[in-house]
């Protein structure tokens, strides 16, 4: 199947204290990073971005800069993630067969995990990223302090970026969501589709840039590849 790539990088970041996108790591901004990737993915020709009107001119010159080999749509996100990656689906071209969509506030992703998630698509299954859970999770009384309940953490996995599916059933899951539905992946809306969806565990570190201190880390990470790569 043919892939097309969209990164996603709309948002406030409200968390964080500014819109982290652009924010410098480890001498590049962060959705720097996810671009150079799959800009040295063979197995991918187009890049799709969705992100804020007044960084629409900045992502195409980092498409420019960081993965000039591929065919790069820049596109308005709308006010929830789900809007901006239904607006990055309408600018998919006809020739593309499936999508991955990766949080472009995810700087850490390899492309052998990238490739990993490719493999598993089939029509009526799709994949992401995701790392089994090791913490006890309790669920806790909506607005208080009371713990309801302890989750069997044996089957509980911690969800990641790239998801990935055929382009027909990823627009099909967002299409036929309720519009009040807010969903935090594209995987719960290929779920509530009727696709399978299956995990992959990355091989490395693939979180997400949400505080200041997730920031540093992943500075410290990439840089310690950067050297690693250096020496080879």
């Amino acid at each position: 199947m043919k892939f097309a790539a969209v990164i996603v990088a709309a948002g406030r970041g409200v968390r964080f204290g500014r819109p982290k996108q652009l924010v410098e790591v480890a001498g590049r901004p962060l959705v720097a990073w996810p671009m150079s990737v799959f800009g040295q993915m063979t197995e991918l020709d187009d890049l799709i971005v969705a992100t804020e009107r007044e960084h629409v001119g900045t992502m195409e010159t980092l498409a420019a800069t960081y993965a000039s080999r591929l065919r790069t749509v820049v596109v308005c996100g709308g006010a929830t993630r789900r809007a901006s990656v239904r607006a990055a689906l309408d600018a998919i071209p006809a020739s593309c067969d499936a999508v991955l969509v990766h949080d472009g506030a995810r700087p850490l992703v390899l492309a052998a995990d990238v490739r990993a998630g490719m493999a598993a698509v089939r029509e009526g299954t799709g994949s992401l990223l995701a790392a089994p859970v090791v913490d006890t999770i309790k669920v806790v009384e909506r607005g208080g302090t009371r713990v309801k309940s302890t989750l069997d953490r044996s089957e509980l996995w911690s969800a990641q970026t790239p998801q990935f599916a055929t382009l027909a059933d990823m627009r099909r899951a967002h299409d036929s969501a309720p519009d009040a539905l807010e969903a935090t992946d594209d995987a719960m809306l290929l779920e509530r589709s009727g696709c399978d969806v299956v995990v992959v565990a990355p091989s490395s570190e693939n979180f997400k840039v949400t505080v200041r201190g997730d920031r540093d880390l992943a500075e410290a990470i990439l840089r310690e590849r950067t050297s690693l790569a250096v020496k080879r």
